[in-house]
């Protein structure tokens, strides 16, 4: 039997990809605590633990009538994003991959109820979602990308979530699950972006945003998930990334409001041009996820 050994909501926001001279000299002369975050989760988490596959719920990927999962043995190149094509330039890339997980774990996704289809066209684009968090904490391991269907609804990222999970307990992988992506995601106007864009919490778009993310991250520290997923539809007046469904089906295939693993940050919570960023682990307790 497979299982899921460890899960986290994990930021990928560009700043990271930066060189450290730019980071603190947009950060006011300090470091942003993501990198190091990133650092650690590789030390003291991956590295630890040594998953045969990590699937990673990518929030910039979009499809619109199916959700989807790369299906390649292996996908390998240089991306430049479209979107920062200074800032994300030519970075190197070499992802093994699981077929057979991915397409078992579209067949289970589509079986509970939301069609989803794997995907292992050559040409298929890369997202920095993937590419960003791949630099900093890849190993030996597989990695396959889940897509985010931008007219879901929670309760089709949550069954999508559930199909997953039931296809890795039927496996024979030890996974590690990445919602990788933000929490609330408003951005300031054009105009006042270089105004914002310290790391200090008290450049998120809102203070009303602010404080549901708050809110949220103390749900995660006392493994609340049914309250986060009991509110979501409150929670989406705050836009969070995605719909926040990268969050949702990391949840649900460890179990969805059943879920009870605490989670402890591994970093601060923290600002980027007005979206929330914040890395946050969730280990398998001891008596299992529920």
């Amino acid at each position: 039997m497979g299982e899921i050994i460890g899960a986290g909501l994990v930021a990928h926001a560009p700043t990271i990809m930066m060189s450290k001279e730019d980071r603190y000299a947009l950060n006011e002369g300090k470091e942003i605590s993501l990198v190091p975050g990133l650092h650690r989760l590789k030390t003291e988490v991956l590295d630890v633990l040594k998953p045969d596959t990590i699937v990673l719920f990518d929030s910039h990927w979009f499809t619109i009538v199916e959700f989807c999962i790369a299906a390649h043995e292996r996908r390998t190149g240089l991306y430049t994003s479209d979107e920062l094509p200074r800032g994300m330039r030519q970075i190197p890339y070499d992802l093994k991959g699981s077929p057979a997980l991915a397409t078992a774990m579209a067949e289970r996704a589509t079986a509970h109820g939301v069609r989803t289809n794997p995907i292992d066209d050559p040409c298929l684009p890369i997202h920095y979602p993937t590419v960003n968090l791949s630099t900093f904490l890849q190993g030996e391991e597989e990695w396959v990308t889940v897509s985010h269907a931008y007219s879901a609804e929670p309760a089709d990222f949550l069954k999508v979530g559930a199909g997953i999970g039931q296809a890795i307990a039927e496996s024979d992988k030890r996974v590690v699950l990445i919602a990788s992506g933000s929490m609330s995601h408003r951005f300031w106007p054009f105009r006042e972006i270089p105004l914002h864009e310290a790391s200090d919490p008290v450049h998120i778009s809102s203070p009303a945003a602010r404080e549901a993310d708050y809110e949220r991250l103390r749900w995660f520290a006392e493994g609340n998930h049914a309250a986060v997923i009991d509110t979501m539809p409150d929670y989406l007046r705050h836009a969070p990334e995605a719909r926040f469904g990268h969050y949702l089906m990391m949840a649900a295939a460890c179990g969805g409001r059943d879920w009870k693993a605490r989670g402890r940050q591994f970093s601060d919570y923290e600002n980027a041009t007005g979206t929330s960023q914040v890395h946050v682990w969730f280990d398998k307790p001891e008596q299992g996820w529920n």
